[in-house]
């Protein structure tokens, strides 16, 4: 039962970081963050036939700008589940508290509650790139660090799932989860460029849909928190699919 339980964690956890990219201040941004953390054009960076060298220093960058953005997401996980660590006797009562603030963040993201100081954002910036990869990598901190009213709310949810389910192992486990549901699809439209922009004129179109269904899904997540009720999903699936 403990097994089936993190691996719908983990699951929730990674969704939950690829909804973060689908999201309005990552999607739309991705070709500009792209260039920044490269020094390539946007011209150059969507040529028809790129250079091996521009393949090469895309995948390079991005790799250390996820890189960052994932240590500071796992460390979050990790000081959280710490903190907690020394509140056991409250752990049921910070369960329901967080599963509620989990549910608040999905109505708002789903549009149901406009709050106007969710609005704005708090950003770490830079006015010019530090240099080298290494720079590459404290721009990708700085993105985790930023806070942004999309990603916050899901990244929130997850750290407080992570606290609710489990140790600091869980934590870190976890967030290393989210972080590569935001990874993987920022690695491969970053090297795949032109594909992406095609893809985006697509999905930009349906990006209330997605703030709907992120909202939807950070709702049901917390209604689970708030219930403990993980443990009866994974009992659920373990009765559906088992020979």
């Amino acid at each position: 039962m403990e097994g089936g339980s993190a691996t719908i964690t983990l699951t929730a956890a990674f969704i939950a970081g690829f909804l973060s990219f689908l999201s309005p201040c990552v999607l739309p941004l991705l070709p500009s963050y792209v260039t920044y953390i490269t020094g390539i054009t946007f011209g150059e960076l969507t040529r028809e036939s790129l250079p091996k060298r521009v393949r090469l220093l895309t995948l390079a960058h991005s790799l250390m700008f996820i890189a960052g953005f994932t240590v500071v997401f796992v460390a979050l996980g990790l000081s959280l589940n710490f903190l907690g660590g020394f509140l056991p006797q409250n752990r049921d009562i910070m369960r329901k508290a967080g599963g509620a603030v989990v549910v608040f963040f999905g109505l708002c993201i789903a549009g149901v509650i406009n709050l106007g100081f969710l609005q704005k954002e708090k950003k770490l910036e830079f006015r010019a790139k530090p240099a080298g990869y290494a720079g590459s990598a404290l721009v990708g901190a700085a993105f985790a660090i930023g806070w942004t009213p999309c990603v916050g709310p899901i990244l929130a949810s997850i750290l407080v799932l992570s606290s609710a389910t489990g140790g600091a192992g869980r934590g870190a486990a976890m967030l290393l989860s989210y972080s590569l549901g935001l990874a993987i699809p920022f690695l491969v439209s970053s090297l795949l460029i032109n594909n992406f922009l095609a893809y985006f004129k697509a999905v930009k179109k349906h990006m209330r849909a997605i703030s709907l269904v992120s909202g939807i899904f950070l709702i049901v997540i917390g209604a689970m928190i708030f219930t403990n009720s993980f443990g009866l999903l994974t009992g659920f699936f373990e009765g559906v699919f088992s020979p």
